[in-house]
């Protein structure tokens, strides 16, 4: 390279590091909020016998674990998960969606910072006339033409515009990178809720056919003594009843089952003919005792979707410092230097070389506001992001108070129909005393039969909305997808 085109590349490098037009980019304040509640929150829940009933306690400003999953103390669960995060197409999209980004930006950054330079041979053969050249007419000539060159050509990036383009890139990039997160949050949420869910309704379904088996042995017992004539046809056809009303629950519960553990197999990447999902047993899922809730302060350093609402908030600020630098002028510097001989044997010989410099300057002087326009465009682009933002900011804070108060409502409900169910199965074995003794009627007895049935099918749902609710949490609260210290504390206490 000649020292001329190396003067004007240095050149071009220390104009470009001026000042870009346009804002610079301000993160959000986070909100100043003292609690996520509009009451101050219990220091822990209620508690009740049996499993899923232990008190939880909540603890502030608590690091959340990134594998928040494995508080549950589910080896099939980590493991489903681990097969979710390995084969998820979602998962995958997202990932190929961020290496495009990323790709788009280093695209960018080659042609913003660096000039562009070119190679070029030419061959062409010609035949001129002598009149061309001011001779007489007639004569003319044949000759070859060879070229060779290198090529220089950069626009000065003076005003910023390109370094623009290049921050919203990166901002882009970044949206991408929290976009992951958030499919990772929300697929390992799913998964888990989703194993809550298949194991409320098996153990549903284990319940009801317990409960069938029991009105079968009655109805024996009732047909029995109707053979004997010790009691109505009336009696017999009320059990009847009973056990066709219990087994109608059946296929609703099984035909739950069966989405739920196809909703699974999509999960986790596989066809649900051959997902091979474990089963799984409420009881055996453990309850933590303790809640880490965040600061409201990093709650939005927290949220995946909230930051990625900030990096397109960053995206649309860069915009308007490209829109601005489109109206004003642009400096563009161009150069070659190679050789140029009628032989190949002459190129690069003495006296072949030759060069150029030029410089360019394009400046827009009348297009109808329309460049006006496009940055108000910009302006206004912005104002949609930060409303957005602000959107999502306040929807965080919403599903972290919704949880907050689930799992406290949700250790009452539990209490509530844990005592229920204890009550309606005391209930019903003094009534089938009572009626073996005579001193009931056998209505009186199918009611207490039916009361002790739904009491225990709600206790097993109820107890089935507190883990729920508590995966509900950590996906609200966004999870801590940096912090691999606070992964022992929560997960090996049981």
């Amino acid at each position: 390279m000649s020292p001329i085109l190396s003067a004007l590349v240095f050149s071009a490098v220390l104009l470009s590091g001026c000042a870009a037009v346009g804002p610079d980019f301000q993160h959000p304040a986070s909100p100043d909020a003292a609690r996520y509640t509009e009451t101050p929150l219990a220091k822990q829940t209620v508690s009740s016998a049996g499993a899923g009933g232990k008190a939880q306690r909540f603890i502030e400003g608590q690091d959340i674990p990134s594998q928040w999953w494995q508080v549950f103390h589910s080896d099939a669960l980590n493991d489903l998960i681990k097969r979710g995060l390995a084969h998820n197409p979602t998962l995958e999209a997202s990932q190929a969606s961020l290496r495009q980004a990323q790709e788009n930006l280093r695209a960018e950054v080659g042609s913003a910072y660096y000039p562009a330079v070119t190679g070029s041979l030419g061959a062409q053969r010609e035949k001129a006339s002598a009149a061309q050249l001011g001779g007489a007419a007639g004569g003319s000539s044949e000759f070859s033409l060879y070229n060779a060159s290198v090529n220089i050509s950069y626009t000065l990036d003076v005003f910023g515009g390109a370094r623009r383009e290049v921050e919203a890139l990166r901002a882009l990039v970044d949206y991408q990178q929290y976009q992951l997160q958030a499919s990772t949050l929300t697929l390992t949420a799913n998964i888990v809720t989703s194993a809550i869910n298949e194991a409320s309704l098996r153990t549903q379904i284990a319940a009801t056919h317990e409960l069938i088996d029991s009105q079968q042995n009655e109805l024996k017992v009732i047909q029995t003594q109707f053979d004997l004539g010790a009691v109505s046809r009336a009696e017999v056809l009320l059990q009847q009843t009973q056990l066709a009303q219990t087994r109608a629950t059946l296929p609703p519960l099984e035909k739950g089952l069966s989405q739920t553990r196809n909703a699974l197999a999509i999960l986790v990447g596989s066809l649900p003919a051959d997902a091979e999902l474990p089963s799984f047993d409420l009881d055996k899922l453990q309850l933590p005792a303790e809640l880490p809730i965040s600061l409201p302060a990093e709650l939005v350093r927290q949220r995946p979707d909230v930051r990625a609402a900030e990096a397109l908030l960053h995206q649309a600020n860069a915009q308007i410092g490209v829109a601005t630098a489109n109206q004003l002028p642009q400096f563009t510097l161009s150069g070659s230097i190679g050789s140029s001989a009628t032989r190949t044997g002459d190129l690069f010989s003495s006296g072949s070389s030759v060069w150029n410099i030029g410089a360019n300057l394009l400046a827009p002087i009348f297009n109808a506001g329309s460049l006006s326009a496009k940055r108000r465009a910009a302006v206004a682009a912005y104002d949609v992001s930060a409303a957005q933002y602000r959107l999502s900011v306040l929807t965080a804070f919403q599903n972290v108070a919704d949880t907050l108060r689930a799992l406290e409502t949700d250790a009452q409900a539990l209490q509530a129909q844990t005592d229920a169910e204890s009550a309606a199965a005391e209930a019903l074995t003094m009534n089938r005393t009572q009626y073996q003794l005579g001193a009931i009627s056998y209505l009186q007895l199918l009611l207490a039969e039916r009361q002790y049935q739904q009491s225990h099918i709600s206790r097993i749902q109820a107890q089935a909305a507190r883990y729920a609710d508590t995966a509900a949490l950590f996906q609200a609260l966004g999870g801590d997808w940096g912090n691999a210290n606070a992964d022992t504390a929560l997960i090996t206490a049981p």
